[in-house]
């Protein structure tokens, strides 16, 4: 039941990170970059290094986890072009986009985020796996696990919030994902109760998803951080998201 009263506080985590990027729409360059920084301090120093821990066999050289993560990155940018939403060539194609065209792009766009917020909430249920197994495993195990992911809902909550409205989705839905996000983790130990997933595939699943992250991150995110002008306090804000991505896995560990 520990873990489920440790899930409890990543609950509230999350929900303070909705909260925090709901409040800072003025500075909406700085919230996007920040959020693209926790992106990919996630990737690198948190899903990347388990998923190669969980499915370390390799096929042609390759660990199993890392040919996911490039097939997580590469399904989500084939899904991006086939509905036709890009961002890099919006003015141009702004052009070509009213009417029924205009509404097919935004209804692709807001699908791109609800799928995006979706896998958020998808991992915050592993998260909440991740801090049952753990506790499976012994208190000391399960404590560090635990501070880990209340540490990463804070993101996770921040990001939820953020993507499902930089895509074009209303406040109500945002906030709906925020609430399934924040139910996740307790929900995922709660399971954990009953029984436990197989490593491999778990670590199949965070390479995936490390794609998709990635991808958001670098194709949409920071491009939307930097326009309309390439401005130098965004850059900072992604390099300090980075960097607070590394001292709380830091201090995890």
């Amino acid at each position: 039941m520990t873990a489920v009263l440790v899930a409890a506080a990543a609950f509230l985590m999350t929900l303070i990170g909705g909260f925090v990027a709901q409040r800072t729409r003025d500075r909406r360059h700085l919230v996007l970059g920040f959020a693209a920084g926790l992106m990919l301090g996630v990737v690198a120093f948190d899903l990347l290094p388990e998923a190669i821990h969980q499915a370390p066999g390799e096929v042609h050289g390759v660990p199993q986890a890392l040919l996911m993560f490039a097939a997580g990155f590469l399904t989500i940018h084939v899904v991006e072009r086939a509905v036709a939403i890009h961002r890099g060539h919006e003015g141009e194609y702004a052009a070509h986009s009213h009417g029924h065209h205009g509404h097919d792009h935004s209804a692709g766009r807001q699908g791109i985020g609800l799928t995006a917020a979706l896998a958020l909430v998808g991992h915050s249920v592993m998260d909440g796996f991740a801090i049952g197994a753990a506790f499976q495993a012994g208190t000391t195990v399960g404590t560090v696990v635990a501070i880990a992911v209340v540490a990463h809902d804070f993101a996770d909550g921040f990001n939820t919030y953020t993507i499902t409205r930089l895509y074009g989705n209303n406040r109500r839905r945002a906030l709906t994902l925020l609430a399934a996000d924040a139910l996740a983790p307790v929900s995922g130990a709660a399971i954990t109760l009953a029984f436990t997933i197989p490593g491999h595939l778990l670590g199949l699943y965070l390479g995936f998803f490390s794609g998709f992250l990635l991808y958001l991150a670098t194709s949409d995110i920071l491009p939307e951080a930097h326009s309309p002008h390439p401005s130098r306090s965004t850059l900072l804000c992604t390099v300090a998201g980075v960097g607070f991505m590394w001292l709380v896995i830091g201090f995890a560990g």
